[in-house]
């Protein structure tokens, strides 16, 4: 019998049971049906949010423990080339005071960080044409030159494998690119015609073959 079926023959016991189940079930599988993640979010009760909590805390320690991990995020540059309709620097927003830090203000932000006991570095800018690949390399190179046990994370958005393969033999260590939504069309209303979330799907399937320690996901 289809779950949604089921709530209408069961009890409160039984739904209670039937969340508990899901819940162990996600935790092992690491995935539902669609019509189970909605009886789930339908019928789950405080006692057993309680212990969706737990497990879900459980999985975390078991993976970071106790740890916070600090990320210094150097902001570079807010100059973007694209125009998507959510974005606060698109190219076409008027009201925006732009900047763009150099090499030596980026380099400077790096040493204050390191000291501050920082080991990772993320570099973000808009899509910002200025920063060309070999200005971009240079800095990545620079980096790394003068504090090896760092790691170089990078978030400047959409570029040719080629382009990716280049910092990375620079010395990036990750990169962070979004995919924002995994429905195509709604992707397509959110970005200009000049993006795609083809694309944008090809961009991060070129970093992991790179070997990028890939970070993606979803905007709210």
């Amino acid at each position: 019998m289809p779950i949604m079926e089921k709530l209408i023959t069961t009890n409160t016991d039984e739904i209670s049971r039937e969340v508990l189940r899901l819940i162990d079930t996600v935790k092992r599988d690491h995935i539902l049906t669609n019509a189970e993640f909605l009886f789930l979010l339908e019928n789950i009760s405080l006692p057993e949010l309680e212990y969706l909590k737990e497990e879900a805390d459980k999985v975390r320690k078991s993976i970071y423990g106790n740890k916070v991990y600090m990320r210094g995020l150097i902001e570079f540059s807010n100059y973007c080339k694209q125009n998507c309709n959510y974005c606060g620097i698109s190219a076409q927003n008027p009201n925006v005071d732009r900047y763009r830090l150099d090499k030596d203000t980026i380099m400077d932000c790096a040493r204050e960080g390191y000291r501050l006991g920082y080991r990772t570095y993320v570099l973000q800018s808009g899509e910002d044409p200025k920063f060309d690949d070999d200005y971009m390399v240079e800095i990545i190179k620079a980096i790394k030159h003068e504090f090896p046990d760092t790691a170089v994370t990078l978030s400047v958005g959409e570029k040719t494998r080629e382009q990716y393969q280049k910092y990375y033999d620079a010395g990036a260590d990750r990169y962070l690119l979004r995919h924002e939504t995994a429905n195509k069309d709604h992707y397509e209303i959110l970005h200009p015609n000049s993006m795609s979330f083809d694309n944008r799907m090809e961009c991060l399937k070129n970093l992991k073959e790179i070997g990028y320690q890939t970070g993606c996901g979803i905007m709210i």
